[in-house]
């Protein structure tokens, strides 16, 4: 299947604003962009939920990682509106609309855990061939480091994360 090549990238952090394996990274390449940026090719390090970085906090109303869903996307701002809801919003209108033929090609949320798997890849659709191939890139070129990939695919879920306003979400996740 003929499909459009990957233009617009972004890779986020502190989308919980106490993992800071991302924040970091995201603050150097927004200082050093020439590490991540390729011919033909835009690629933007956003830092997600600024305010909770600064606090070094996870959030500061609402799991941003659970709001990108139409209900909170379409909700009108208002005084008390969540943070993290109108925090999602501003991402959506700058990487989305989410499921548009404007969205941002791939998005790389960047995550730390205290659990021990690892650096590790998360999708959410089997059925996604270029995030797939992707990933048989990664792990090819990681070798022979490991790097699990972890399916969290469930046929009736429609995804909320931050990522999932791009064509292509990808979380990647690090301990």
């Amino acid at each position: 299947v003929d499909k459009p090549p990957v233009r617009r990238v972004a890779i986020f952090g502190g989308t919980h604003g106490n993992e800071l394996s991302g924040v970091f990274l995201v603050k150097h390449w927004q200082e050093n962009g020439d590490e991540i940026q390729r011919p033909g090719m835009e690629v933007k390090p956003f830092l997600t939920n600024p305010r909770a970085v600064k606090k070094c906090t996870r959030y500061i109303d609402c799991d941003l990682n659970r709001v990108f869903d139409p209900d909170n996307l379409g909700r009108t701002v208002v005084e008390d509106i969540p943070y993290e809801v109108r925090r999602a919003q501003e991402i959506n209108d700058i990487f989305g609309p989410k499921g548009s033929d404007d969205a941002y090609d791939l998005i790389f949320d960047l995550h730390n855990t205290t659990s021990n798997m690892g650096g590790t890849l998360i999708l959410e659709n089997s059925r996604d061939d270029f995030t797939i191939q992707m990933f048989h890139y990664i792990k090819k070129v990681l070798a022979p480091e490991p790097c699990p990939v972890l399916l969290i695919e469930h046929p009736s879920l429609k995804y909320a994360t931050t990522r999932s306003v791009a064509k292509h979400p990808v979380g990647k996740y690090e301990k």
